[in-house]
């Protein structure tokens, strides 16, 4: 059949050459009829052949720069296409993971039967109860102890204003004392010099008396005056010397009462300078006072602390989420930190993508992305965030050292934040930690 196609083949060159015979250094055999037939069809084929989309575009030039325009256009939509978006499916879904642990320590009695691991909690819901008989009896003595000092407070401000009235009147009454004092010790004094001047008259009288006396004495003897006579300028000699120390026994009692009233002068004098030191005596109330009302706040403080912690004996859910990891019976006894459960909010979702650093030279936050879920097989949108501060391998336990050996460098990945536009998580069917794709469009 080969050679049937062949031989057609130089027939119809021969055709179009006449001038050429066709030499063949063999005699031809006797051609059958249907070796005939077959070389007809093979002759038809061949102009329909050379009549196909090639020779088409070889006969009509114009035809072929419009394909050849297309094709180019095709090529260049096509790159603009894939430039405009980055991809990557080193990514997952991420969320806050809550940790619920005691505040104090103490003995569970009572864990609520609806809180197991894998069910949705509401936020405010009681988890467990811890034994409050101890932080009940701390409330209490908190207040007694409260209650006392805010009394301690109330009687010191009393204090105040009695001893700061007190040390007023007080000192008003130092000062009168202190003149009356004065004014007593100028009139004893006064007494004591009238009182001298007495003894010196009662002396000179006693004086005169005596010399009548003895003068009146001798003349008795020498019998020139009577006895009646002389018995009287006797009498009035005595007289005179009884009044004499008496005026002597007024003036050492004068002199007494003057020591006496130098003495309470120098008393109220000492009374005066204590008055005067009242309004060191007001602040020193004062301050006590201030401390009284200080350590009725340190009480009210530890009232308050007593409070909470009784109130700490209730266990509250933070947020609203699926439980896991629970981890609390009744009579467990447990201590301030321990962890006793997670909560999951699923309505707090978003999407962590690590793309690498060389795709990261248009991605801008804000950008659209697309969100393949490869759980369900689900689309869902969101938008770039932010991005990380630094590279992943930053955060990591042991981050890598090039300053020292070989250095092999390694493109690097950079944690991008997304997150869903609003009601693209409804359902909650999105996890913390399932796989996505993340497609983002590098909106110019």
């Amino acid at each position: 059949m080969a050679s049937s196609v062949l031989e057609s083949e130089e027939m119809i060159e021969s055709e179009k050459n006449p001038s050429q015979p066709v030499v063949d250094d063999q005699a031809a055999p006797p051609v059958s009829p249907t070796v005939e037939h077959s070389e007809a069809g093979a002759a038809e084929a061949a102009p329909q052949k050379r009549n196909g989309p090639v020779a088409f575009l070889k006969q009509h030039p114009l035809a072929a720069a419009a394909v050849l325009l297309v094709v180019i256009a095709g090529a260049v939509a096509l790159s603009f296409y894939f430039s405009s978006y980055e991809t990557t499916d080193d990514a997952e879904v991420d969320g806050h993971l809550n940790p619920v642990s005691a505040r104090i320590s103490g003995t569970i009695i009572r864990v609520n039967p609806d809180i197991l691991n894998n069910h949705f909690v509401t936020a405010g819901t009681v988890l467990a109860e811890i034994d409050p008989a101890d932080f009940q009896a701390d409330v209490a003595r908190a207040q007694a102890e409260q209650q006392r000092l805010r009394a301690d407070a109330a009687a010191a401000h009393q204090d105040v204003a009695i001893t700061s009235s007190s040390s007023s009147g007080r000192l008003q009454s130092a000062q009168a004392a202190v003149t009356e004092a004065s004014d007593s010790v100028a009139s004893e004094k006064a007494t004591v010099d009238a009182d001298q001047a007495r003894v010196a008259q009662a002396q000179a009288n006693y004086t005169r008396s005596e010399a009548d006396r003895q003068r009146w004495e001798n003349l008795l003897a020498k019998r020139e005056v009577s006895q009646t006579e002389y018995a009287r300028i006797a009498t009035q000699a005595a007289t005179d010397n009884q009044a004499l120390i008496a005026a002597r026994a007024e003036y050492i009692a004068a002199q007494k009462r003057v020591s006496q009233a130098e003495s309470r002068w120098s008393e109220r004098k000492a009374d005066l300078l204590a008055a005067r030191s009242a309004p060191e005596q007001v602040a020193s109330t004062q301050s006590k006072a201030s401390a009284a009302v200080a350590d009725a706040d340190r009480a009210g403080a530890q009232l308050t602390t007593a409070e909470l912690n009784l109130s700490y004996t209730k266990i509250i859910a933070p947020v609203s989420g699926i439980v896991g990891r629970k981890s609390i019976e009744v009579g467990q006894r447990i201590q301030p930190g321990q962890q006793l459960l997670i909560i999951i909010p699923v309505d707090d979702i978003w999407i962590t993508a690590n793309f690498k650093e060389t795709q990261l030279k248009k991605m801008r936050p804000g950008q659209p992305v697309t969100i393949h879920l490869d759980s369900y097989d689900r689309d869902y949108h969101g938008h770039v965030d932010a991005l990380a501060g630094a590279t992943g391998s930053r955060f990591s336990l042991l981050p890598a050292e090039n300053a020292t050996g070989n250095y092999v460098k390694v493109v690097q990945r950079v944690p991008v934040r997304i997150v869903l536009d609003p009601k693209e998580n409804a359902d909650h069917l999105l996890r913390p930690g399932m796989s996505v794709e993340a497609k983002v469009k590098l909106v110019p």
